[in-house]
């Protein structure tokens, strides 16, 4: 069956339908990343969005029951070059194509991912329409050209949790506000010794602080962060009471509580070899990273530094307050997929809590 990706600007690419078959739109982005497809499909923070990864085969090694980041697929299309219609891989429990079939997520192949990426930057993201079967393609244009954009979608309440969870794993107490977290956030913090409670994203923090948590992570999510301004004014009503740390969404939504501002990047960052600087040390990371939208450095006001830039277009990549206990980061140190080079900021997480349970 064929398929075809259209975007905004009339541009059409073609190639053959996997996955289940029918129509989806969305921004249309790129990832760069080598391997870790399963953990890109099931990341909240690609939610509204259809996904072209750069990498030429997919699917080599099947889907598992492991490497989840939430309970199924969070985007609205998928795009390969070449996908592996016979996985092999002792952990693997069926194909990629079973998998996006399963839960009704239309895929292309065939398609030259590293030229619709070349198009993408050089004109920015694009809304799009991936469709499949016998299709109109000069009506399918038309629809592209006019879909909503993802700025304004608010998209985190399809991805948070309904009702607060508790995931037990140690003494220590922390909260994690639930933008559309990634379940290996989760599990770094248990492994450092952390009892988790998910509060969902319309949580007061007067909510929050009745738990009594000696720590609060703001997730990750999608979209644009201007769409939570309930999460901006918890955030901003938490800060000084309890550590903060931020993660993508969360370090957006920590700059605008401290009364910066955000803007959408032309293209993105998202791949798992993004080199970002350390501000403080001077050590270069190897990062893992997943947004469309930057923090503006000479936003921040006074008392809240910008602690790493990234090393290709000197964006910003994370900040941290000189007196009060809150840090965050824009990219992903819980990597899944990609390196773990900046797992350390868990651990100064714990130091901030740890100094906190002794106050």
């Amino acid at each position: 069956m064929r398929g075809f990706l259209v975007l905004e600007d009339g541009t059409v690419y073609s190639g053959e339908a996997f996955g289940y078959p029918g129509r989806s739109h969305g921004e249309v982005v790129f990832n760069t990343s080598m391997t870790g497809y399963q953990e890109i499909l099931t990341d909240p923070s690609y939610c509204g969005q259809i996904v072209a990864l750069t990498y030429p085969l997919i699917g080599n090694y099947g889907i598992n029951d492991e490497d989840l980041e939430s309970d199924g697929p969070r985007v609205a299309g998928f795009v390969v070059h070449e996908a592996c219609p016979r996985p092999s891989n002792w952990r693997s429990t069926g194909s990629l194509d079973h998998y996006l079939r399963e839960n009704r997520i239309p895929a292309l192949q065939g398609v030259d991912t590293r030229a619709l990426t070349r198009h993408l930057r050089r004109r920015g993201t694009m809304r799009g329409i991936l469709a499949t079967g016998e299709v109109d393609l000069e009506e399918i244009k038309a629809l592209a050209a006019t879909r909503p954009a993802l700025s304004g979608a608010k998209l985190v309440p399809a991805v948070t949790n309904a009702e607060p969870y508790t995931v037990e794993g140690g003494p220590r107490r922390v909260v994690l506000y639930n933008f559309g977290v990634k379940e290996n956030i989760i599990r770094w913090l248990r492994r450092e010794g952390c009892t988790v409670t998910v509060m969902p994203a319309r949580s007061t923090a007067a909510a929050i602080l009745a738990l009594n948590p000696e720590g609060v992570v703001v997730s990750n999510g999608p979209g644009d962060p201007k769409d939570v301004p309930y999460g901006v004014a918890t955030v901003r009503e938490l800060l000084g009471r309890v550590p903060l740390m931020g993660i993508c969404l969360g370090h957006q939504l920590l700059a605008l509580a401290l009364g910066g501002d955000t803007y959408k990047l032309p293209f993105g960052h998202r791949g798992g070899n993004h080199p970002v600087k350390d501000l403080s040390t001077g050590r270069v990371y190897i990062t893992s990273q997943n947004h469309g939208y930057a923090v503006r450095a000479d936003s921040l006001p006074t008392g809240a530094v910008v602690s790493h830039i990234n090393l290709n277009d000197g964006t910003v990549e994370g900040l941290r307050h000189r007196e009060l206990p809150a840090f965050s980061v824009q990219y992903h140190p819980e990597s899944s997929p990609g390196p773990t080079d900046s797992e350390y900021l868990f651990h100064e997480f714990i130091r901030l809590v740890d100094e906190h349970r002794g106050q």
